[in-house]
């Protein structure tokens, strides 16, 4: 598509809600949505069911199969995708101006004090909330990256984030060799302990049994997580804080971090041409929904046969191991983004739009409650039904807070300028009290 930049607006003020772009704040409903279809697994059961077909089996397992499937094969890292590309285009709508009705660039301060303040957001959501998965973290830090390619032309950063993915990728498949061969040497060393081996050799079989149990399915370290994540707030938050503290440490920065990068310098590229924002002619929206669909279901669809035909191999299952995942998931992203363009352009369903609509605007505080509801519903601070449902019925968790954020978040736009956490991080950002009610 040959499209121009967004033309930039006039005052450099806090969006009002009546300027807003509509298919900006739809896709971001639905990535938000969608992100927890992935998320309510390692809130709802043992952290290795993420991965691990086995856990929440239940009665029904070739229901629990299927669903595991459908979610990997449609969802799993494409919604994360689409809500790392519109914080991307988030940084350039708020640092530059363009296309929102802040014309005027806005100071480099003012961008790092937002994501300042959303690191801290983020601290809040890991730490007291007890959500080992946030993102908000990555999201401030590799928003304070990118602050300097604000200006940078849309091929430049495309050039960039294909770069970056790619290299992402390599890295998978040598961290899914490392793996192979640690777990090749465990069994080694378990078959003849009093073998030979170097100190390398040795190493290398410690690294597999160090992990092995974030990938495969051991019932005695299930339910001794399971027992802890049942447990008083305070021993929840200590088990949670040292997850948090893991994941900082290595798999955020060596895996997490340039994943989110790609997809936000992606959507930076695509906010300026203005792709994100329906102005794509219908064509080319068709053409990136099927492409994007056909491409995605056909890597993703190799690689859920390669799960079964291994018999759910651990190494197999996992993205972050496998140097396709990227390409199957932002192709998924891609023909999510297109048809969630034509309905905006359609003016179809305009009800739901609009419900959409508010979710995306009022997404930081939709995310947080995520958190927030799960916290309760599964942790020992509140019901502690942590591995408790089989994994269909953890869905039903799911449509249960979707319905209560799409009638919810409406509502409350109807009444205030903001959602909640909006407020607070505009009026922390800008340092004056925001407008709260309507």
């Amino acid at each position: 598509m040959k499209g121009a930049d967004l033309p930039p607006q006039s005052v450099s003020t806090p969006v009002a809600g009546f300027r807003r772009i509509e298919s900006l704040d739809v896709l971001r409903g639905v990535a938000l949505l969608g992100v927890l279809l992935l998320n309510i697994l390692a809130f709802g059961m043992a952290s290795v069911g993420y991965y691990n077909p086995f856990v929440g089996l239940g009665n029904h397992p070739e229901l629990n199969y299927a669903v595991w499937g459908g979610i990997n094969l449609f969802f799993e890292g494409s919604m994360r995708a689409l809500f790392s590309l519109l914080f991307g285009a988030g940084i350039v709508m708020f640092t530059t101006g363009l296309g929102s009705k802040s014309g005027v660039e806005k100071s480099g301060w003012l961008h790092y004090r937002r994501t300042f303040f959303l690191l801290l957001f983020g601290i809040f959501d890991a730490y007291i909330l007890l959500w080992k998965g946030d993102i908000l973290m990555l999201y401030a830090v590799a928003g304070a990256l990118l602050y300097p390619l604000r200006h940078a032309q849309p091929k430049n950063l495309v050039i960039l984030s294909v770069t970056i993915l790619f290299c992402s990728s390599l890295l998978f498949i040598t961290a899914g060799g490392v793996m192979m061969d640690a777990r090749a040497a465990a069994e080694v060393v378990e078959s003849d302990p009093d073998g030979n081996y170097s100190q390398a050799f040795l190493d290398e079989a410690t690294l597999w049994h160090e992990s092995e149990n974030s990938f495969e399915y051991n019932e005695t370290a299930v339910d001794k997580e399971l027992d802890i994540r049942k447990g008083s707030y305070g021993e929840v938050a200590v088990y949670n804080a040292k997850g948090v503290n893991e994941n900082l440490l290595f798999f955020a920065p060596v895996f997490m971090l340039w994943d989110v990068i790609g997809m936000m310098l992606l959507g930076m590229a695509m906010y300026r041409k203005g792709i994100l924002s329906a102005k794509g002619s219908r064509m080319f929206y068709m053409r990136l929904t099927i492409g994007g669909f056909g491409v995605g279901l056909l890597v993703n669809g190799y690689e859920l046969y390669q799960a079964i035909d291994s018999g759910f191999d651990a190494i197999v299952i996992s993205g972050y191991f496998q140097g396709t995942y990227q390409v199957g998931r932002v192709s998924m992203a891609m023909g999510w983004l297109g048809l969630i363009m034509l309905l905006c352009q359609s003016q179809m369903f305009p009800s739901l739009r609009l419900r959409l609509s508010a979710v995306g605007r009022s997404a930081l505080s939709n995310y947080l409650l995520h958190s927030l509801i799960c916290m309760v519903l599964f942790t020992g601070a509140g019901f502690g039904l942590v591995g408790m449902f089989e994994r269909w019925e953890l869905y039903l968790v799911v449509l249960a807070i979707w319905v209560v954020q799409l009638l919810v978040s409406p509502w409350w736009l109807n009444r205030y300028a903001f959602g909640p956490a909006e407020w607070l991080w505009r009026t922390m950002t800008y340092g004056t009290k925001q407008r709260w009610r309507v």
